[in-house]
């Protein structure tokens, strides 16, 4: 006998959104911001859309002062009432927060990584967030670093070091997780096969 109920696999992710540290500052002195920015505002109406949480990292230190305009979360991705915001003071966006208890409560076993800068909290959480056991999504148009002029300096041009950190998550392997790098148009919140990645 049919219920009509479709069963959902046990094995189908529980994702939700991360958006780490979008901040008035920050995305003042980001490369492709206002690109960055889209590509994370249709990830949110889509999780939204789909009952997938959206979270959001904050960090807060002596250069962004919480209550400073800097310090706010730019207003394209504001949080919605009830969305929890997790403030931190490292680039490990799990480091002393309440992060893996707002994900473990709401039953979260995929992550989808998103925000600034690319090298640094973006690198440095993904990579906590399956050492903690998630899964991991790296938004490939959805995570972005300072602007930096080309050829100047110790670092990589910033479209440089975003494609490298790509390149890195698609050829990652962790034992007992799944790693995939997505365009914000391919990342899917609704637990079915999202489309298949492509070359960014």
């Amino acid at each position: 006998m049919t219920s009509g109920v479709t069963a959902v696999p046990a094995s189908a992710p529980v994702p939700a959104l991360l958006v780490i540290d979008m901040q008035q500052a920050l995305v003042a002195i980001a490369h492709r911001a206002s690109g960055t920015v889209a590509a994370i505002a249709s990830l949110q109406a889509r999780a939204r859309a789909a009952g997938a949480p959206v979270v959001f990292a904050q960090q807060q230190d002596e250069e962004l002062e919480p209550g400073t305009d800097g310090w706010r979360i730019v207003s394209e991705l504001a949080p919605a009432p009830g969305e929890p915001v997790v403030p931190k003071a490292a680039p490990d966006s799990f480091l002393d927060t309440e992060l893996d208890a707002v994900l473990r409560a709401r039953g979260v076993t995929e992550v989808v990584v998103t925000g600034f800068a690319t090298e640094i909290c973006v690198e440095s959480t993904a990579r906590q967030a399956l050492s903690r056991g998630y899964d991991v999504v790296l938004v490939a148009d959805g995570h972005t670093t300072s602007v930096r002029p080309d050829g100047s300096g110790p670092y990589a041009a910033p479209e440089a070091s975003i494609a490298h950190h790509n390149e890195i998550y698609r050829n990652l392997r962790f034992p007992g997780r799944r790693v995939r790098v997505l365009r914000a148009a391919e990342t899917d919140f609704g637990g079915g096969a999202p489309a298949r990645s492509r070359p960014w």
